[in-house]
């Protein structure tokens, strides 16, 4: 508060320094023409007097409407891409003119706003259109795959599993990315919901001979099902992706539920990233076809269920993801 009021004041002064400087000349001419005309020095003193109680009440005054002012001016900068009607009145035709420019500068940002944001539903809706109709050449694909007798039958399997992944992540951006999401939050068995994402993902387990442990994960949290299964179906796919040799488990430890692999593990230089929008890491460039989306995807869910995720890792010897729930939403026995 005290810092606010000095930076008032120093601009009060800096605003009105030419006033203030004129006053004083204007003092000093008539001190000196005072003397001249050998006025007597109770006049003087007098007329000093009278003079300071004048300029002492009107500077107050003056004061007093410019703090007003600035605090209004200093306000609006939380609202001024809202409305500029509660600007104060113009003191001048000079500051008219500034809010004139102000009041065009706004209605042409709201405009583009509006049209900024009508492209972006426009997109949205049209991806979203496609993402669910190339479900039905998918599903197609898999039941053909399904009746053939094709040698590498297993591998073609797996990339199209990899495309199913890839259009479920469109569309979880786009969620992500809308006002109103359609999050459900109510009471759901952890453990089913691991069970079910470690399901989707046996065929890759299996045709990478990988382990599977589920350690004491029991209970009900409260969280949002269809989201939270996109977490941990992303967290096993790293798994999957970056593990050649032993496997994942899957446990409930201090609350928190853990999904460590014995992969290659990340590089501690990129540790603090690979939470960020795009970024891939060295394992990443590596693979050349990773979007560096899927854990970014993974935070920003979290965060709208209210929980959090973290990692640790190290190079050679794995990774363990950590997910933590709210603490009063979740039942453990």
């Amino acid at each position: 508060m005290k810092g606010n009021r000095k930076r008032i004041w120093c601009s009060y002064l800096a605003d009105r320094k030419k006033i203030i400087g004129m006053g004083a000349v204007l003092y000093g001419i008539w001190i000196t023409l005072s003397f001249l005309n050998h006025d007597t020095l109770e006049n003087i003193l007098y007329l000093t007097a009278l003079w300071l109680f004048v300029v002492l009440v009107y500077g107050i005054a003056d004061y007093i409407k410019y703090r007003e002012r600035f605090d209004l001016i200093g306000h609006l900068h939380k609202e001024i891409c809202v409305s500029l009607k509660h600007l104060p009145q113009a003191d001048s035709v000079q500051e008219e003119l500034y809010q004139e420019l102000l009041q065009i500068a706004h209605e042409d940002k709201m405009e583009q706003l509006s049209r900024a944001d009508q492209t972006r539903e426009d997109l949205v809706e049209y991806f979203t259109m496609w993402a669910h109709q190339i479900k039905t050449p998918i599903a197609g694909m898999r039941l053909l795959l399904q009746m053939s007798e094709d040698s590498e039958k297993e591998e073609l399997q797996g990339e199209l599993f990899r495309i199913e992944q890839y259009v479920e992540m469109v569309l979880v951006y786009l969620r992500l990315g809308a006002e109103n999401t359609d999050l459900v939050i109510q009471s759901c068995d952890l453990s089913k919901m691991v069970k079910k994402a470690v399901k989707t993902f046996a065929g890759q387990f299996i045709r990478k001979k990988l382990s599977v442990r589920i350690d004491g994960v029991c209970g009900q949290v409260i969280t949002d099902e269809k989201w939270l299964e996109f977490v941990l179906e992303q967290l096993l796919s790293n798994a999957v992706k970056y593990t050649e040799q032993g496997g994942v488990v899957i446990s409930w430890k201090n609350d928190t539920l853990c999904i460590a692999d014995s992969g290659i593990g990340i590089a501690s230089e990129d540790l603090p990233r690979i939470f960020e929008k795009g970024y891939t890491g060295y394992n990443g460039r590596m693979d050349k076809k990773s979007t560096g989306i899927g854990l970014y995807l993974c935070s920003q869910t979290m965060e709208k269920l209210g929980g959090t995720i973290w990692v640790e890792s190290e190079v050679g010897k794995g990774t363990t993801f950590y997910l933590k729930f709210p603490e009063d939403g979740m039942v453990f026995e």
